[in-house]
């Protein structure tokens, strides 16, 4: 039997996925996880409990929208795709359906720059897709769209997509987003924040540029 392609990557998808429900940032088997590989993507297959996955489960599929392997992919595999095919530097698309994010998403709002950090997602806000019905075209459209220039964005009436260069990035930017999503609707209960103007977010934007990095 020749050996299992792509192992590391699914294991680490696997072992993402395995961190969601516990972390808070979802529930169930309502998120999904994609990863780029040389030859297409693997994604986490539709409906399955993230413990019970082993490597095999884990889908492979091509640019094309064919896939091999037992079991069927993500219903939401068209914007793991097009997310890939639009932003090359992408390497791992992270989809939850975390409580305060999609709070907000159900509130079709995004998240302005009430705090600097929003600048982590990559620009001066986080936006919010238009609703679209689950695992169709039309949504994939809006979450590309939602994510230009940026590696984060909620999906009206839906979630959260995060991207990066690795599966560790995005599960980390995800922690990041909700947290900023919490912070958003409880200052939201006593008013409207107090948002930082285009000036002092360039500030931020440039800073985060090395932030975190540890060269001397």
């Amino acid at each position: 039997m020749s050996p299992l392609p792509h192992l590391w990557q699914r294991e680490a998808i696997i072992a993402t996925a395995r961190r969601l429900n516990p972390s808070g940032l979802n529930q169930g088997t309502s998120g999904n996880l994609g990863h780029r590989v040389e030859d297409g993507f693997l994604v986490t297959p539709t409906g399955m409990d993230y413990d019970s996955l082993r490597p095999e489960d884990i889908v492979f599929m091509r640019f094309d929208g064919s896939s091999e392997g037992p079991r069927l992919p993500s219903s939401e595999w068209r914007f793991h795709r097009d997310i890939l095919v639009a932003r090359p530097e992408v390497q791992a698309v992270l989809h939850t359906h975390s409580l305060h994010s999609t709070a907000l998403a159900c509130l079709r709002r995004g998240i302005p720059p009430f705090h600097y950090m929003v600048a982590v997602a990559g620009g001066t806000d986080i936006r919010c897709a238009p609703y679209a019905t689950f695992g169709t075209e039309e949504l994939s459209r809006h979450a590309v769209a939602a994510l230009e220039g940026r590696k984060a964005c909620l999906l009206a009436n839906h979630g959260l997509i995060t991207v990066g260069a690795d599966l560790a990035g995005a599960f980390k930017l995800a922690v990041e987003v909700e947290t900023l999503a919490a912070m958003y609707l409880r200052a939201l209960q006593v008013g409207e924040p107090v948002l930082l103007d285009d000036a002092e977010m360039a500030v931020v934007l440039e800073k985060f540029r090395t932030y975190g990095q540890q060269k001397r």
